[in-house]
């Protein structure tokens, strides 16, 4: 879901800086009730940013115009919640571009919106009712698959609009060969989220997984 260098302008990608910090903005206005929860808020959001990181670095491969990752995005929606992930995808790609790609920082803002509006539109879409508790739909494998089937949808019509509002010309066939390739993901990444929810599960007898994980409030009755 990296945006390559060249691919969009100086002038579009300080936009997408500007829109990625109103959403960092917005986000943490509405789900942040009090400074009582900032402490674990940001230890959420280091765990979400890690996990991230280790699960893009872990596979990663040039396709078209971007590139296809392991991103893991479901497994730490549902088990950190929104807010840590919203931010942890942030956080992750500054760290990874740092560490790994320094190349990617030119498109810091591109690429964070490239994962934050996808999460944004499947959490109020519906991803949220997975938290009810015992009223949510069950975490199971084919729910995780709707959930991830539209997220990854939402990221390669992301990386589709970068690529369209960049202002470079990129041939519909690479873009869409990046956006099948992304079935991958999704036919995988469901076995994963779903391993570490029932992990999760049957430790919360501890309590420093209730308190950092949102594991409890997901439905897992059989």
């Amino acid at each position: 879901m990296h945006i390559e260098p060249g691919f969009v302008t100086p002038a579009k990608v300080l936009m997408a800086n500007a829109g990625a910090l109103t959403v960092v903005a917005w986000a943490a206005k509405d789900h942040l009730k009090s400074l009582s929860e900032l402490p674990w808020m940001a230890a959420k959001t280091v765990l979400a940013a890690a996990f991230f990181t280790v699960f893009m670095q872990s596979f990663h491969m040039p396709v078209g115009p971007s590139e296809l990752h392991f991103v893991g995005a479901m497994a730490i929606y549902l088990t950190l919640g929104f807010l840590p992930t919203l931010l942890g995808f942030g956080l992750g790609l500054a760290v990874q571009g740092a560490l790994f790609a320094p190349a990617d920082l030119v498109h810091l803002g591109v690429n964070a919106l490239s994962l934050m509006a996808p999460l944004v539109a499947v959490h109020y879409a519906g991803g949220r009712r997975m938290f009810d508790g015992g009223r949510a739909p069950r975490v199971n494998w084919s729910n995780i698959v709707k959930l991830d089937a539209a997220y990854y949808s939402g990221v390669t019509a992301m990386v589709g609009f970068w690529l369209w509002f960049g202002g470079e010309q990129t041939a519909f066939a690479d873009w869409l060969a990046f956006a099948a390739s992304y079935a991958a993901v999704v036919a995988v990444e469901p076995f994963v989220t779903l391993a570490a929810v029932k992990a999760l599960k049957a430790a919360e007898g501890q309590g420093w997984v209730r308190r950092l994980f949102t594991t409890g409030a997901l439905n897992t009755a059989n």
